[in-house]
């Protein structure tokens, strides 16, 4: 097995147009933000039923900049889960205000709607909910407690682009959403990110936030009445993305497949718990950006460190998706600490991120598979 090609967890998938596309981008002397740029935020405006969307140079600045947005700082808090990668609770956290952590469904990973009502307080300004894997959350209770309390909601879709809510893509509703495109996702830009918005007054707001803060004055010269940030994406990264978003569908489409052998395929023992399938009657809402089992690791006889490693000796790569944010040194220094979050600090102990992406083949899962019931026993 150590023979065969290497399978690393993630891979992007770029077509010969994409690259030859680049080329043109780089011949045309305009390669920061420019047209191209203006293409990619129209096309995924119209993936996205006609709202308006900035894209920025990662998913991380559309969280800051959505923050931002909402005027959301010192004194403010955000309900957001633990499990979810760094980035949410650490921009939540960079514009002064206090990240709240609640725990999660063990299955699904995301959000345990009854934990996020206990949690709010009058300090309480939104909710920032994690789309796990491309699992949608609750979209009908995360909108109706919002709702109910006044809270902004900043959708972390990094995971999720081209996933749906019964029928409706996320970002094509609610409030502000975030998508990734680093080339770990299910499409990718090489770097960069999106923030869907409500209206033309938003996007405005979000063009001066994502470069210096900086407005026009009628005689020419500039100003700047907030100190923004340089978060603006280049066309090269917009050429890549628009590419990219032309073969969402086919992408999300072959991860589904793929999805499906694993759970056809995955050893049955030692039992390990596997990922959410999806909805109920609603299974290809999920785009299934990783496929993360948790290891049954009270009955095995290797930790994860050494699991992994011996899936590595096999010429297989695997991940950590995540680890528990509130148990990182950042924020234990604001007095988090194990036992908090039972759900969340299980899924870190134990999960693992398997190879997952659209040029895998069944025979790829099947190797997979098949390493881990080895490993396993």
């Amino acid at each position: 097995m150590a023979s065969l090609p290497y399978l690393p967890f993630a891979r992007p998938t770029l077509d010969e147009e994409t690259i030859n596309g680049v080329a043109e981008v780089l011949r045309s002397g305009w390669i920061t933000s420019g047209p191209q740029v203006k293409k990619f935020e129209a096309a995924l405006s119209d993936y996205l039923s006609g709202r308006p969307v900035r894209v920025l140079n990662s998913a991380t600045a559309a969280l800051e900049v959505a923050l931002q947005l909402c005027g959301i700082g010192p004194g403010d808090e955000v309900i957001t889960p633990s499990q979810t990668f760094f980035a949410a609770p650490n921009m939540i956290a960079k514009v002064g205000a206090t990240p709240v952590f609640v725990d999660v469904e063990l299955v699904s990973r995301n959000l345990d709607f009854d934990a996020v009502e206990r949690a709010i307080t009058p300090r309480t300004k939104a909710i920032m909910p994690t789309h796990f894997a491309g699992l949608p959350v609750d979209m009908e209770r995360l909108y109706v407690i919002a709702k109910r309390h006044g809270l902004r909601v900043i959708e972390d879709a990094a995971l999720a682009i081209g996933s749906s809510w019964r029928g409706r893509r996320i970002g094509s509703f609610g409030d502000l959403t975030v998508f990734s495109f680093h080339p770990n996702k299910n499409m990718t830009s090489i770097e960069g990110g999106a923030l869907v918005l409500n209206d033309a007054a938003e996007a405005r707001e979000v063009e001066v936030l994502r470069f210096h803060g900086i407005t026009r004055l009628p005689d020419g010269t500039r100003d700047v009445a907030f100190p923004g940030g340089k978060f603006n994406l280049p066309d090269v990264n917009a050429r890549i993305g628009l590419g990219q978003l032309a073969r969402l569908e086919e992408f999300n489409t072959r991860r589904r497949a793929l999805a499906a052998d694993y759970f056809r395929l995955f050893p049955a023992d030692p039992p390990c718990l596997l990922p959410h399938p999806g909805h109920p009657g609603d299974e290809a809402g999920h785009s299934w950006n990783m496929f993360a089992p948790l290891l049954p690791l009270e009955r095995m006889s290797m930790d994860r460190q050494r699991f992994r490693a011996a899936l590595e000796a096999c010429g297989i790569g695997t991940g950590v998706s995540y680890e528990a944010a509130h148990l990182t040194t950042l924020f234990r220094r604001h007095g988090h600490h194990e036992g908090e979050l039972p759900n969340t600090e299980r899924i870190a102990r134990e999960t693992v991120t398997l190879p997952l992406f659209p040029t895998m083949t069944r025979a790829d899962v099947e190797r997979v598979c098949a390493a881990v019931g080895e490993v396993l026993q």
